[in-house]
């Protein structure tokens, strides 16, 4: 019975904040009412962005869908969706060979298009592996101090350099590292 009022505490407490942090319990954040989603500090890895073989298009797809564009795995590029019928590159017209980290993944697995983790909400149109649903909350990047302190980086990588006089969004497409910053 205790173990059943617990599993009900933690379900009814996340529902009610909807905020998750992953790496630690603190986080990076020090006002939380604006985050959906952030990340432990210091750690020195990002987030991976999904490899897709066959751009997103149709009624699920929504502006701010950010993916590794991975139709041609030797021209591989970081591209976001603006609303615009094209997608939007982040790589700066830099490809990169991710031919070898394609071969890692298996092609006899079939994509269950319904399955998704939403966070902020029970339902969603958008068409994503993850989908963060909030018009009030936003998603926190890992932060590094450098791109040089993340050992291996991964094709369709994000982070956010949280340093004096470089604070900057960087994306790594597999091959170089791309910096935008305000």
């Amino acid at each position: 019975m205790k173990n059943i009022v617990s599993i009900l505490l933690l379900l009814v407490s996340g529902t009610a904040f909807s905020q998750v942090i992953i790496g630690d319990e603190i986080g990076t954040a020090t006002d939380k009412t604006s985050v959906l989603l952030e990340f432990a500090s210091g750690k020195n890895k990002g987030i991976i962005l999904p490899y897709v073989k066959l751009k997103p298009s149709g009624t699920g797809l929504v502006e701010g869908t950010i993916i590794l564009d991975a139709t041609d795995p030797t021209k591989a590029k970081v591209k976001y969706y603006n609303g615009s019928p094209t997608w939007v590159d982040l790589s700066n017209g830099n490809e990169a060979n991710i031919t070898s980290a394609m071969s890692i993944q298996s092609s006899t697995i079939t994509e269950d298009a319904s399955a998704k983790a939403i966070i902020g909400s029970n339902f969603s149109v958008a068409d994503g592996v993850l989908v963060l649903e909030s018009e009030t909350k936003a998603m926190v990047l890992p932060m590094v101090a450098s791109t040089d302190d993340v050992p291996n980086p991964s094709p369709g990588m994000l982070v956010y350099i949280n340093k004096t006089g470089a604070k900057r969004l960087a994306v790594f497409n597999g091959a170089n590292w791309t910096y935008w910053k305000p």
